[in-house]
């Protein structure tokens, strides 16, 4: 089994991009044959500093090798030392209909944002399936947001399959774990950079600290129980904390006696203690840089004669060889 996942070098990751897709991403490489990449192509899409994409490709590095990223389990590699994925893109682009990309909602919920509606933007979900389909991957961890984004490039395949042989492009199943689906942020919406509501993965303990505390919460007062159903502060704690732990809190929420203060601070030292282990490792790595560029660099050859190998089969298979 080959399994892909991408992440984009758009800033800091938080908790959400953790849970979402770094996590299960590591413990996928145990199952079988991992690619991991750091999608800058798709970054240009919003990002127009060369200075802070640089910056950002080289945080994510670290925070995926920190994370438990094994290079000797899992391909990992810069999106962009693999030119293949470009050519791909344009080959499944002549069979994609335009209706099949307006229809997608992160295009539109990003030009709500105020994004300027460039051809990248538009195009994300084709160069997002050549990424996927250059590797014969069988197994793509996404989040909810990106559900849609795979069933284009299921669509893509059929449509490349249909005309050209049914064994050109290999279909591609989706895992999402509904449980961390939605990884909720300060405010109660999804965590997300576009709504400034995340928790960093890696910070200062007293900025992080700070940060924890600015969870929105009620107005009941310390002595009075405390709601639980669509509690930010429990959704939150129940990735860091034991059921026993849990529950624990949950008896205290409706005992009362307790302020939302004691609460936040239980979360942010459940929080400190998780990510201690990756924030002791990403500072090793740190003072490592050319470990972290050769992981690329190899990562980046391996990655590219598997993709020469599937892209030879696409040109014989369309003609273009």
């Amino acid at each position: 089994m080959r399994i892909l996942t991408g992440l984009q070098p758009s800033g800091k990751l938080h908790i959400g991009n953790y849970f979402g897709a770094m996590e299960p991403a590591v413990k996928l490489q145990e199952e079988g044959e991992a690619f991991y990449f750091i999608a800058d192509y798709h970054a240009m899409s919003s990002t127009a500093d060369p200075s802070a994409l640089r910056e950002n490709v080289k945080e994510l590095a670290l925070d995926f090798l920190a994370c438990g990223l094994n290079p000797e389990k899992a391909f990992f590699f810069r999106q962009s030392d693999v030119p293949q994925v470009n050519e791909l893109a344009w080959i499944l682009s002549s069979v994609c209909p335009m209706g099949l990309l307006e229809r997608c909602h992160s295009y539109k919920d990003k030009l709500a944002r105020g994004l300027s509606a460039n051809h990248a933007l538009f195009a994300y979900p084709v160069l997002m399936a050549a990424d996927i389909l250059l590797y014969d991957a069988n197994l793509v961890p996404v989040g909810e947001d990106q559900k849609q984004h795979l069933e284009v490039t299921r669509d893509l395949v059929g449509k490349i399959n249909d005309l050209y042989g049914s064994e050109t492009l290999v279909l591609p199943e989706a895992r999402i774990r509904d449980e961390v689906a939605k990884v909720p942020g300060l405010d109660g919406q999804k965590m997300s950079k576009s709504y400034n509501n995340t928790i960093p993965m890696f910070g200062a303990q007293k900025k992080m600290r700070k940060l924890v505390m600015k969870i929105e919460t009620d107005s009941t007062p310390v002595e009075a129980p405390k709601p639980t159903e669509n509690s930010i502060i429990i959704d939150l704690y129940r990735f860091f904390a034991s059921e026993s732990e849990q529950a624990q809190m949950k008896a205290d929420f409706e005992a009362g006696g307790f302020g939302y203060g004691d609460f936040k601070q239980r979360l942010f030292d459940a929080y400190w203690e998780y990510f201690t282990p990756m924030r002791e490792r990403r500072t090793e790595l740190e003072a490592d840089e050319s470990y972290v560029n050769q992981v690329l660099t190899d990562g980046a050859e391996r990655a590219r004669e598997e993709a020469s190998k599937v892209l030879t089969r696409v040109r014989e298979a369309v003609g273009l060889s």
